[in-house]
C-alpha cells in the first residue's frame, strides 16, 4: 500500500514538473521505455529494491543505461529520486506516471484477446470503432489466447464484449444441459 502512495506522490510530481516544462510526451515515453525495459529485465527492480547495493551505483547504473535515451527531465528526477533513497520506487512511479498521464489526457486503454494476431487493417478498425464508441483516445493493447478458437474478447474499462467461439460454444452446451423436453433418468 505504500509502494501506491510513494509512487503516485513522485509521478504527480514529476507530471506537474513535466507540465509546467512542457515535455508531457516526451517524459511520459521516457517512463514507458523504462517500465518497459524493467518488466522485460526482472533484475533491474530487483537490483533497486536491494539495500546492499548503494544508491550512487544504482544511479550511475540508471544513467549508463538511460542517460542518452532520456530527456534530461526524466535523468534529473531519477537523481532526485535515488538521492532521497527512494530508488526502489521507480518502477512503481514509472507505472504511476502513465496512468496520470491518460487521465490527464482522457486516453482509455482497452484490451483486445483474439485466437490469432490483427493485421493493420483490423486493428485500425477496431481502434477507430472503440474511439468513436468511447469519445476519448484509446490505447489498444493485443493478446492472444489460442483456446478462444476464434473471435474476440474486447475490455475498455469495466466493460467486456465476449465475441468468442469458445464462449459461444459453452453457452450451447448450458443451453443444451438444460433441455426441458428431455426426461432425465
Amino acid at each position: 500500500m505504500l509502494d501506491t502512495v510513494v509512487a503516485k506522490r513522485y509521478a504527480k510530481s514529476l507530471l506537474s514538473l513535466a507540465k509546467e516544462m512542457n515535455v508531457l510526451n516526451e517524459v511520459n515515453a521516457d517512463m514507458k521505455f523504462f517500465a518497459s525495459v524493467c518488466s522485460e529485465n526482472r533484475e533491474l527492480p530487483v537490483l533497486f529494491r536491494n539495500p546492499m547495493v548503494p544508491s550512487h551505483k544504482k544511479l550511475a547504473i540508471l544513467k549508463a543505461l538511460f542517460g542518452s535515451k532520456m530527456t534530461k527531465l526524466s535523468i534529473s528526477f531519477f537523481e532526485t529520486v535515488t538521492s532521497k533513497g527512494r530508488e526502489k520506487f521507480l518502477f512503481d512511479i514509472s507505472k504511476a506516471y502513465t496512468e496520470q498521464y491518460k487521465v490527464l489526457n482522457g486516453i482509455r486503454t482497452a484490451e483486445i484477446t483474439s485466437a490469432v494476431g490483427l493485421d493493420d487493417s483490423l486493428r485500425a478498425k477496431v481502434y477507430e470503432l472503440l474511439r468513436g464508441s468511447n469519445n476519448s483516445e484509446v490505447e489498444l493493447n493485443e493478446k492472444i489466447d489460442k483456446n478462444l478458437i476464434g473471435g474476440f474478447i474486447i475490455r475498455i474499462g469495466d466493460k467486456q464484449f465476449d465475441g468468442s467461439i469458445s464462449s459461444d460454444l459453452k453457452k450451447l452446451a448450458r443451453k443444451f444441459s438444460t433441455n426441458p423436453y428431455i426426461a432425465r433418468n
